[in-house]
């Protein structure tokens, strides 16, 4: 029998040649309508566990309200944002329980897509772990960097090019970890079947700038699978200095 068409996830991680383990964690939650990646906050205690616990918690709420979301599609920008506050409160209570764990933190962003007549991609997020839209040939960000000099740039201090080189440029002003009380920012996106959606930890943004993945995602021709494997292969064939994972969401 034929699948019903759908938006499908394709998605990888892999530990790049710089670092020692892998802090990243994603899901692919196609039954859902949901994806899901975090970045274990580096040089912190249990980056890894933050990232992985937080996917895990966010991948149960999801499945347990999936039916609901396809009811209630009109509260999809809530559902995305409970994931997150579910996902943060799980950790502040983790270490807690595990003193040792304390300090632990990751970037976090979820992405669910409301069905037709009109789709809409509803994303929720915090740190800088991006989501992106791309159509015919235009790579949009559809969020925004919770890092110090993001902040500068806003205010003016810096311009973009210096945020680029500045020292402290990937210090996160708000993350999973980093207050109990840790709002997310929803953004929602009228999306079309010809669109692809990108979710990506920073070890893919350090290594392509914008330019560059939507030359990979150009060639790609709508493909997700070619694309999520491109953008992998490219970002470790520059260095892979981080951690790199990446999903790509596309109707099929």
């Amino acid at each position: 029998m034929t699948r019903p068409q759908q938006w499908i996830g394709v998605g990888r991680t892999e530990t790049g040649h710089v670092r020692a383990s892998n802090q990243d964690a994603l899901a692919l939650l196609d039954d859902c309508g949901v994806w899901i990646v975090a970045d274990g906050m580096g040089g912190l205690p249990a980056g890894d566990v933050a990232a992985h616990t937080s996917v895990a918690l966010a991948t149960e709420r999801a499945k347990e309200r999936a039916a609901w979301l396809r009811e209630h599609p009109s509260t999809a920008a809530e559902f995305v944002a409970d994931l997150v506050i579910r996902a943060n409160q799980r950790l502040h209570d983790l270490m807690l329980e595990k003193p040792s764990l304390k300090g632990m933190g990751t970037t976090f962003v979820a992405l669910a897509i409301t069905p037709a007549p009109t789709p809409i991609a509803h994303i929720a997020h915090l740190g800088d772990s991006r989501g992106y839209l791309y159509r015919t040939g235009q790579l949009t960000q559809l969020t925004h960097d919770h890092t110090l000099v993001e902040t500068l740039v806003q205010r003016g201090v810096i311009d973009a090019s210096a945020a680029l080189i500045h020292p402290k440029r990937h210090i996160l002003t708000k993350g999973l970890g980093m207050g109990i009380d840790m709002k997310p920012e929803v953004t929602s996106t009228p999306v079309t079947p010809y669109d692809l959606i990108l979710l990506c930890t920073d070890g893919l943004t350090k290594m392509l700038k914008d330019p560059a993945i939507a030359s990979v995602l150009a060639r790609a021709n709508g493909d997700p699978h070619r694309a999520c494997h491109d953008l992998i292969e490219q970002a470790l064939s520059r260095g892979g200095k981080d951690n790199v994972t990446v999903i790509v969401v596309a109707y099929r």
